[in-house]
């Protein structure tokens, strides 16, 4: 954090602060401004505008001072505003000795705003000639690194304001979050989906297998929870009549936090009455191509110095199958347990003495397979151990009918269809009751309001939930999620304690 808080800049902030006092003695700041155009505006409008021209264009332009030159009777500054950047010409022979001397007290990180007229410099830099300008609000502090950007990697998470206002990767990586979740709204709401908001705190953690997030309600004297899913609240709007519903919301797992996760995410999750996890499928493949062309401009993308094709179509294969192909020999629900567990201790797992085959070869699959998975892949049909709210195979009832589409090694969406019988929904969640009794904090509890929504009817329904967060940093090349969340989750700060 020594390059926010250094002993070395108090001299600094006692001139800023100086100047501030001044401000305000002579009537501070003023509450508003109007700017008649913002930066990349400008660009746009006078891209042919000649080198060495002049205009009589007058416009107002605001945003924070982010370089400031000076050359005798010439000074040069840089305003950055939320679209991008404009350059400030102030001339003393034109704008006079009160202004040019004013402008030369200016700080870097001020947030100004300033009218003229619209030129361009002998090398063609577009500018504003300035005619007057106004503090709008003095920064109190440098900036940090020399306007050269945040380093330290904990400093720019920690203070994600600076990162913003010095770092230009950091905000292209911000806008393209928001142009990303905007593209997947409209990608569901274009085919019929009702965007909803469900509860985040409950009495019970529901719709995933994960530790929640415990707190306490004074008024009601009762625990609750944060949610890990939407879930279930999701299906029983299905179950309502809402055949096709989705949610993007913050979800909460009190889970450690590595480059892939952090204990506050953001989730999509859909459903779609009358469909399975084949339509799901599709629906996925389809959203993704779209999503990543509205990102990238194509299917083509480059992810930490590795070439990722995600044209459709993408592999589909059974995690069976992979995990067979990993380990070198044919293995199924059937090979018996011991030669399961031997493999799976060779493979690295940490296996449970109770542990059955099932599990046995989901968890071959999360350490050895699905890391070195690089192209499109979707990896259907898991053990139902692991499954508790997915639809059995018609086919292999041991198996459920589910799909995680694997890309560069991570999971990005987790589908399946449905589990809509009420009695095997029960028979699994006591199951997990069991499981939660025999200390797994993880395992689901048993939802009793759910099974009542499910005894009404739930018709035969799709779900699938999105890594949001994830797809962002697939299409931003970023290797470490709390690049692409805001403010990520970080033990409180000892230096501001």
């Amino acid at each position: 954090m020594s390059e926010i808080i250094d002993q070395d800049i108090d001299p600094l902030i006692a001139g800023r602060r100086a100047k501030h006092d001044s401000i305000v003695a002579a009537g501070g700041y003023p509450t508003r401004y109007d700017r008649s155009d913002l930066a990349a505006d400008l660009h746009a409008r006078y891209a042919d505008l000649d080198p060495a021209s002049s205009t009589d264009d007058s416009v107002s332009v605001a945003g924070r001072l982010m370089l400031h030159r000076s050359f005798g009777k010439l000074q040069f500054g840089t305003l950055r505003d939320a679209s991008g950047i404009i350059q400030v010409f102030m001339d003393r022979g034109h704008a006079g000795e009160e202004v040019a001397d004013a402008f030369a007290e200016v700080d870097l990180g001020d947030w100004l705003g300033v009218t003229g007229t619209m030129m361009t410099t002998k090398r063609g830099e577009l500018s504003v000639k300035a005619d007057e300008f106004v503090i709008l609000q003095k920064s109190l502090r440098p900036l940090p690194d020399k306007f050269h950007g945040l380093q330290d990697v904990e400093a720019r998470s920690r203070r994600r304001y600076l990162d913003l206002m010095v770092n230009e990767e950091a905000r292209d990586v911000a806008m393209a979050r928001t142009k990303i979740v905007t593209e997947l709204r409209r990608q569901f709401e274009d085919r019929g989906f009702v965007e909803v908001d469900t509860p985040v705190l409950l009495s019970q953690a529901t719709g995933a297998v994960a530790r929640p997030f415990a707190t306490e309600h004074n008024a009601l004297d009762m625990e609750m929870y944060l949610r890990i899913a939407t879930e279930l609240f999701l299906k029983r709007l299905v179950v309502g009549g809402f055949e096709r519903v989705f949610e993007i919301g913050r979800i909460f797992r009190n889970e450690g936090i590595d480059s892939t996760h952090n204990p506050e995410f953001t989730m999509l999750e859909a459903y779609q009455a009358l469909a399975d996890y084949r339509d799901i499928l599709q629906l996925v493949e389809e959203i993704i191509v779209a999503v990543t062309e509205t990102a990238t401009g194509g299917n083509q993308i480059v992810y930490q110095g590795r070439d990722l094709d995600l044209s459709p179509p993408y592999r589909v294969a059974t995690m069976i199958d992979l995990v067979s192909e990993s380990v070198g020999e044919s293995v199924d629900l059937d090979t018996p347990t011991e030669k399961l567990r031997n493999l799976a201790e060779g493979a690295g797992v940490e296996i449970e003495a109770d542990w059955s085959p099932g599990q046995l070869i989901a968890e071959i699959y999360e350490v050895s397979v699905e890391g070195a998975i690089w192209e499109p892949t979707f990896v259907t049909h898991p053990p139902v151990e692991v499954s508790p709210l997915a639809r059995r195979n018609a086919e292999e009832p041991r198996l459920v009918d589910r799909f995680e589409l694997v890309i560069a090694g991570s999971e990005y969406a987790n589908a399946f269809s449905e589990l809509n019988d009420a009695d095997d929904q029960r028979g699994r969640f006591e199951g997990q009751a069991e499981a939660r009794a025999a200390g797994d904090e993880e395992a689901h509890p048993v939802d009793e309001d759910y099974l009542l929504a499910l005894e009404y009817g739930l018709p035969p329904t799709g779900g699938l939930g999105i890594g949001v967060d994830r797809l962002v940093m697939l299409l931003t090349d970023q290797a470490h999620i709390r690049e692409v969340i805001l403010f990520p989750t970080l033990r409180p700060d000892p230096e501001s304690s």
